[in-house]
């Protein structure tokens, strides 16, 4: 066992979070945790990292098991660049002795592993999307265990990631190479798909176990059966208690004559049920809590025709459209999905269909009166964060007005699981899960014709997301959902636009399958122009520094070859996109075997890509003497 916890306990103030909670990890394990908001779930990966004591209890680790943990929130210090930050994380490894230029040697092996473009390794860190700035966390990690730790410990890894993003991140967990690898890995996450296709052991940390955990071998679909078992056994459990505490209660209630006769081993027995059924009573009602009660609240109005937008597009500069030529409409029912790469117009284009931007081209027609729209934005920066929480989610004082009925403020609050006395915090001291529940309290009170929900599963737990779920099933306005969440996508989304094409063409699908294969062309496209401006780059830059006469310092070998090195170059970058297609064939990914081969012959193609572009440069540098 890489790492054994026991008993585990932990209180914040008079709260408790857990209570003797136990579990190990193995080598080769990846262990999905999940659990309510407010469970202590990101309390006990820092414990298991050594970074929090607990209040009772003891971790164990393997005697020089190197374990590297990856906080929620990227946090980089000023001017840092993913080369400078990797760097600087590859001096802590034991592997790199201190040496400066092993550090960056292991910095730029990992860097590249993971991703990082020679347009990105000296990028500002702070301009970073969401999701390269998780990506370099991730490298930063790996750099500090010398590419290799034995333990990976990941909080909300998927959070700000967009699809590309958590696809990667799957690959990386679940394919890993020799040389950039964890020995286990242990990740919170609210992603189902995530879950489902990571995980070997999931494990949901709650009250509603006897032991604060439930552990289940296999993804996350055998948890949930697994779940369901265990909690229906419980219930029929606490039936069955009830009915024998009854029993007891009805021997004990008969007269003083009859006492003295009753056995003291019963009663022991019989006080002892009663502590049983008092506790089981507990974990049902906890299991039986669902998440936030999420409603939002329709206008009423009977319209055939929200919005129509006809031949949109959009661009911030001469060279780069975000979108083109976009024919989309919202009437009441709608359910319209958008998928893209972080940074590629999404947050634009809802600002265009909310009426905030005009299109650079094209037609926006709104139905008159203006339709009401709530916005849901991913950052949660509608509410100040000095604001008590109090007067985020009831600003009308003690009382709110829902769907025509009126409710005191802790009730209202008690719908989204706050307790009473968080009523007189400020926003700032909330947890995102609770941000995110503040933002929808204050979404439910603003009737609407049109839902625009941002990013809206960002740090809500699973109970609160099937709620929300729910909620935007059975609105019957239009909802226009923003998410990278693909369980919500394929049960809400009656159609789904595509954006993130280099030439900012966009597609309109029905189906999340055809979403995914739309997004992984527009990713090869977009790589594709990426490399033509690379080469582009490179031979204009040899064709600038070569002097006339450069050109006899080369060999007769060696001027075949440079003569024959940008054909050999795109026939490598051919056979890399032909093993990236494989690996993404689904006949490929349920066999081990042609996986394995399919991993093998992506490493070889990437690994003669470099090679020949090294080699270039290698012949470009003697040419220019």
């Amino acid at each position: 066992m890489l790492l054994v916890a026991n008993n585990l306990s932990k209180s914040h103030g008079l709260r408790e979070l857990f209570r003797g909670v136990s579990l190990s990890i193995a080598d080769g394990e990846r262990v999905g945790f999940i659990g309510p908001n407010g469970a202590g779930k990101s309390t006990l990966l820092r414990m298991i990292a050594n970074l929090e004591e607990p209040d009772d209890g003891e971790v164990l680790t393997q005697r020089n098991a190197v374990i590297v943990y990856v906080p929620q929130r990227d946090d980089f210090v000023e001017g840092a660049t993913p080369r400078s930050a990797a760097t600087a994380s590859a001096l802590l490894s034991a592997s790199v002795h201190g040496d400066v230029h092993e550090a960056e040697v292991l910095a730029g092996v990992i860097l590249g592993k993971l991703g990082f473009s020679d347009s990105h390794i000296d990028e500002l860190a702070d301009r970073l999307s969401g999701g390269w700035k998780k990506r370099l966390s991730i490298a930063c990690g790996l750099c500090k265990a010398g590419g290799t730790p034995d333990l990976l410990l990941l909080d909300e890894p998927t959070n700000h990631l967009d699809v590309e993003g958590i696809r990667w991140l799957e690959q990386f967990l679940s394919r890993q190479s020799n040389d950039i690898r964890a020995g286990a890995c242990v990740f919170i996450t609210h992603d189902r798909t995530f879950l489902e296709r990571v995980a070997t052991r999931v494990i949901e940390l709650s009250r509603a176990y006897p032991q604060g955990t439930l552990a289940a071998e296999g993804n996350y679909t055998e948890f949930v059966r697994r779940r369901d078992e265990f909690l229906a056994a419980q219930a029929k459990a606490e039936s069955t208690l009830a009915n024998e505490v009854r029993i007891d209660d009805a021997w004990l209630a008969r007269g003083p004559q009859a006492r003295r006769t009753k056995a003291k081993s019963r009663i022991e027995e019989s006080a002892d049920r009663r502590d049983e059924l008092d506790a089981i009573t507990s974990r049902n009602a906890a299991a039986s809590a669902s998440g936030a009660a999420v409603d939002f609240s329709a206008s009423g109005r009977r319209t055939r025709r929200l919005v129509l937008a006809t031949a949109i597009s959009k661009g911030f500069t001469t060279d780069r459209t975000l979108f083109r030529d976009l024919d989309l409409e919202l009437t009441p029912g709608s359910r319209v999905g958008l998928m893209g790469p972080n940074g590629s117009g999404k947050t634009t284009l809802l600002r265009v269909l909310c009426g905030d931007l005009a299109p650079d081209s094209g037609t926006i027609r709104f139905s008159d009166p203006h339709p009401r729209i709530v916005v849901l934005r991913q950052q949660r920066a509608d509410i100040p964060l000095d604001m008590l929480l109090r007067d985020a989610i009831c600003p009308l004082g003690d009382v709110v007005d829902f769907q025509g009925r009126s409710m005191h403020i802790t009730a209202w609050s008690r719908r989204f699981l706050f307790k009473d006395a968080q009523l007189l915090q400020t926003v700032a001291s909330l947890s995102g899960g609770e941000r995110a529940r503040a933002h929808l309290a204050r979404m439910m009170l603003e009737p609407a014709d049109i839902l625009v929900l941002d990013e809206p599963t960002n740090d809500l737990d699973i109970p609160t997301l099937e709620v929300l779920e729910e909620s935007v099933e059975s609105f019957p306005g239009a909802v226009v959902l923003v998410t990278h969440d693909r369980a919500m996508l394929s049960r809400l989304a009656k159609s789904i636009a595509v954006i993130g094409a280099p030439d900012g063409s966009v597609s309109v699908v029905t189906s999340l399958d055809q979403a995914l294969s739309a997004l992984e062309s527009a990713e090869r496209a977009t790589q594709t122009r990426d490399r033509e401006r690379d080469r582009t780059a490179l031979v204009g830059s040899a064709k600038k520094t070569t002097a006339p006469t450069a050109r006899k310092r080369l060999s007769f070998k060696e001027q075949r070859e440079f003569d024959g090195i940008e054909e050999a170059v795109h026939a490598a970058e051919e056979a890399h996109s032909a093993a990236e297609r494989r690996l993404n064939d689904q006949a490929v990914a349920t066999d081990h075997v042609k996986m394995a081969a399919a991993c093998h012959a992506l490493e070889t193609a990437q690994t003669a890509v470099a090679t020949l572009y090294a080699r270039w440069q290698e012949l470009e540098t003697k040419r220019g003497g």
